[in-house]
């Protein structure tokens, strides 16, 4: 790695590191385009976001912690399939072309745009006292399922995906979708993790960097989520999100 790129793997991760905190996501969906803008192949870019993730969600989760809103039941119930799952995102992730890999991680950033105006849209309605009429085993099965295949194929927490699945299928408030989602990363990061370690796909250093960054940034916008409104978080989000996915379609047709 030249030192030139340190700066920019630290800045990355200071940026990942508060949106972890604000939206509950792992930060990978900022991680991964700033890896391979560095000029990192997409399996090691995705590899390697999965380790700075760990250290991101542990930071914020200890945070969360500490303020006395996270809640270890709610964290282990849908992070226990998602252990599973993530081994076969890595699966995935190790088998397919890296211009297939950026393309499906192109769709992920896009679909993530309307998965945020999804969930500001379930939070409004929460006041309404809504039935929910799913199994709460099966919804918390599905939810860590779906989060932990995200984590290994993308490099990505899954947590842009749990939030709104956590309001839509458990009936969950915002802020406690955010912060359980942010707890669960741990899990499904780890487990992508160990399962990209062992096919020699990590770069350990930058992975460090990004997440020391991550770590820091994660602090900030944990003590600060209660007083930030969240549409000038969602706005700036979805705005950054459609830049990323231009710029990954670009690589892939590149690769292609």
């Amino acid at each position: 790695m030249l030192p030139s790129n340190w700066s920019l793997l630290v800045i990355g991760g200071l940026f990942s590191g508060i949106l972890a905190g604000f939206l509950g996501i792992g930060g990978g969906t900022i991680l991964v385009p700033i890896q391979i803008a560095l000029g990192y192949p997409p399996i090691k870019a995705v590899a390697t976001s999965s380790l700075a993730i760990v250290i991101t969600a542990i930071s914020g989760s200890i945070q969360n912690w500490r303020m006395g809103y996270l809640s270890f039941n709610r964290v282990i119930a849908l992070g226990l399939p998602a252990v599973i799952t993530a081994q076969l995102g890595v699966e995935i992730a190790a088998k397919i072309p890296s211009y297939i890999l950026l393309t499906a991680f192109g769709l992920l950033l896009l679909l993530n745009i309307y998965l945020v105006e999804l969930r500001k849209r379930l939070s409004q309605k929460q006041g309404q006292n809504q039935e929910q009429n799913f199994n709460p085993f099966l919804a918390r099965i599905f939810t860590g399922g779906v989060a932990g295949v995200l984590a290994g194929t993308f490099g990505v927490g899954g947590g842009v995906i749990m939030v709104p699945l956590q309001i839509l299928l458990l009936g969950e408030a915002i802020k406690v979708a955010i912060q359980t989602s942010l707890g669960v990363i741990i899990i499904t990061a780890i487990s992508a993790t160990i399962g990209h370690a062992a096919k020699g796909n990590i770069l350990w250093t930058e992975g460090i960097i990004l997440g020391l960054g991550g770590l820091v940034g994660a602090q900030i916008s944990t003590r600060f989520l209660p007083k930030l409104p969240d549409h000038v978080v969602s706005i700036a989000f979805r705005s950054l999100l459609a830049i990323l996915s231009v710029y990954i379609f670009f690589q892939a047709w590149q690769q292609f």
